[in-house]
């Protein structure tokens, strides 16, 4: 069963996620004003699976017989001084919320709540790959200049990428 401590942690992860939502969009809205399509959608698409991760831990509190509680956010970093620099920001971003699922499971470790243990180790699991994924292309961006095609092509490979949740488990 979900103690209190346990409940407001995952709802404060829950409004993270939300956050973290609100934190793409404003990126995608940087790269859109620099008439950088692919990058903005590439964010927009971000934004999606960040939602899709809110709406997971809200379903998992609800399944739990516990409430889930809403909470205003910050206004993220609107303005960046390259498309290098918002993915640098995105990339220590994501570094927060792996601290912020490791919080959350070894709070569920030390009350011994395997549902949620079990829970969060999709998450964890997706940290890896989210961390994986902005650590390659801030290496990517860091080799190619944006003046050349190079940047050109990952901005049409952006423009591609779409977001498909997936299958319910």
């Amino acid at each position: 069963m979900l103690n209190d401590t346990l409940t407001e942690a995952l709802n404060e992860q829950m409004n993270y996620e939300f956050y973290s939502a609100h934190v793409y969009l404003a990126i995608a809205g940087y790269c859109a004003a620099e008439s950088l399509d692919g990058f903005s959608n590439f964010f927009k698409v971000q934004a999606e699976e960040e939602k899709f991760h809110a709406m997971k831990i809200f379903k998992f509190i609800n399944d739990r017989g516990k409430k889930v509680s809403f909470d205003g956010m910050n206004t993220p970093v609107n303005q960046y001084e390259s498309i290098l620099d918002a993915f640098e920001h995105a990339y220590l971003h994501e570094q927060e919320v792996t601290k912020r699922i490791y919080h959350l499971s070894d709070l569920a470790l030390n009350d011994r709540e395997h549902a949620t243990m079990q829970f969060l180790k999709w998450f964890i699991d997706e940290q890896v790959e989210e961390e994986a994924m902005f650590d390659s292309i801030i290496n990517k961006l860091k080799r190619i200049d944006k003046d050349s095609n190079a940047f050109y092509m990952l901005d049409a490979e952006f423009a591609q990428r779409s977001f498909t949740p997936p299958a319910a488990e």
